[in-house]
């Protein structure tokens, strides 16, 4: 009876040696910070399946954790507003949760009665946080969350620093700060921050300076080994990276209900159309490789083609008025690059009813994969801007050649992207529309859904032989297809010479 006893005695004791080596073994590897490579093994596992495969509860698979950030991160931006930006007083840009101020509607022709604002094409940090705050799944419990978010205002952040001459260090505080604060919290050690995601209303090379020397562009946040974990959200994504995804530009429509978009959809349906084809931009006299001045000149030929010409000392193109009633009256609207591949015009065109012609794939084709079909010739018209720069096709010509049944269906195809790629009133709520916002938190919860299911079967990148630098291409392939050729490759082959950008 002693001897048993005794034996029992030093079982459990063995048993409790070995529950502490296994708590202290879990401790250092969630202790260990800032490391890109998150040890599969010890990640809660029970955890992440609850998160992933609840059907029972409504929100279930949708819940969202909002990191509770010192305001410094956020809101205090926002109380020094004159700082965020040596161009523009974004003080004015802030107010109406973001939407900026209202447009007036003694235009009726333009504009329909409610939800128009001079929105900021760079206010997309406070847009989403504000819609964020009314998401139906929030949750305080983030063992139930699908994904996390994280409210810092990196565009208005980096925004401060783009011009004049801050040092790289000021440049970098923020985010060297808020890497620091997150690192410590609980929620970030589950996944090393791959289930994070933050908004930064700016394009992708904003956050991706290249090196450390004092004339370098940006910040580098997203290139920081914890950034490189988290998913971010820009105006703008890199075709050769992996972290970012580009949601779309605010445009000046800001519905507060489902018939607001429901008006106005059928208001562009009905629209006269009285032009061709149209283009608002200046040229790039300093980018030898901008097809704008062949675009100009091909448009100040043509009778058929509308031209708002801009330039730095002109507030024609910066008159919402005006440009949306060009767009109103236009078949087609030109969108070449401009200082990058995006343009915010592309998204007010749509919103015009107007079909847009793309002249490189990564204007929309590879960018907003979450907003806009795969097959883009449903909506919209592409030629390669080298045929442009080498004078070998007449944009005039190449569009008079699409026939009138197939212009009519790119217009209704057109008319029905518009709710998906506006940002509703943060004020208000859409009862079954479905808007920018909602197609983003989709698009993350499912990329973060596929990391937790790539972890729990054990497969990770480099199993799956995943190369960043064609990121590009993978939005495109078909479910089961594998990398190959693609006709797109010299527009991406030289990312470094040849894009104009970086």
């Amino acid at each position: 009876m002693d001897r048993g006893q005794g034996k029992n005695q030093r079982s459990r004791i063995c048993l409790l040696i070995s529950l502490s080596a296994l708590f202290w073994f879990f401790v250092m590897v969630f202790h260990f910070e800032g490391d890109m490579i998150i040890n599969t093994a010890a990640i809660p596992r029970n955890l992440m399946r609850r998160t992933v495969e609840n059907r029972s509860d409504p929100c279930g698979g949708r819940y969202i954790y909002v990191h509770n950030l010192p305001p410094i991160f956020n809101e205090d931006m926002l109380k020094d507003c004159t700082t965020l930006s040596p161009w523009t007083n974004m003080c004015k840009f802030t107010v109406n949760a973001g939407l900026g101020p209202p447009l007036e509607n003694h235009d009726t022709a333009v504009f329909s009665s409610t939800g128009w604002y001079a929105t900021d094409q760079f206010a997309v940090d406070l847009i989403f946080l504000n819609r964020m705050k009314q998401y139906q799944c929030l949750t305080n419990d983030s063992s139930l969350a699908a994904a996390v978010f994280v409210p810092f205002y990196a565009g208005f952040d980096v925004a401060r620093y783009l011009w004049g001459h801050s040092s790289i260090s000021q440049r970098d505080a923020a985010s060297v700060a808020l890497i620091r604060w997150l690192v410590k919290r609980p929620e970030w050690r589950v996944m090393g921050g791959k289930d994070h995601f933050l908004v930064g209303g700016r394009i992708t090379w904003d956050f991706r300076r290249l090196s450390d020397e004092e004339s370098d562009w940006g910040n580098k946040l997203l290139l920081l080994p914890e950034g490189r974990n988290m998913t971010m959200l820009v105006v703008e994504s890199s075709p050769w990276n992996s972290n970012d995804y580009a949601i779309p530009y605010p445009t000046y429509l800001h519905p507060r209900s489902d018939s607001d978009l429901v008006i106005w959809q059928n208001r562009m349906r009905r629209q006269r159309r009285r032009n061709l084809v149209c283009f608002a931009g200046a040229p790039r006299p300093d980018n030898p490789k901008s097809i704008r001045e062949h675009i100009i000149r091909q448009c100040r030929k043509s009778n058929s083609c509308k031209l708002l010409e801009c330039g730095w000392d002109s507030k024609k193109c910066h008159t919402p008025t005006r440009i949306m009633k060009m767009f109103q009256r236009s078949i087609f609207c030109l969108q070449p690059p401009g200082d990058s591949y995006t343009r915010r015009s592309a998204f007010d065109s749509i919103l015009a009813g107007c079909i847009p012609v793309f002249f490189h794939p990564a204007s929309a084709y590879t960018q907003y994969r979450w907003h806009l079909p795969k097959n883009y010739s449903v909506y919209s018209v592409f030629i390669p801007e080298n045929e442009v720069r080498k004078k070998r096709v007449s944009i005039e010509g190449m569009l008079r050649g699409i026939g009138r049944e197939r212009v009519k269906e790119m217009r209704e195809a057109v008319i029905n992207l518009i709710p998906g790629i506006v940002y509703a009133d943060p004020r208000y709520k859409l009862e079954k529309t479905k808007d920018a916002f909602d197609l983003a938190v989709e698009g993350v919860i499912r990329k973060v859904r596929k990391v937790r299911r790539d972890i729990l079967e054990g497969r990770g990148e480099e199993q799956q032989e995943f190369i960043e630098q064609l990121s590009w291409k993978y939005g495109l392939l078909d479910e089961g297809a594998t990398l190959g050729p693609h006709e797109w490759d010299p527009f991406f082959s030289k990312p470094s010479e040849d894009s104009g950008f970086l």
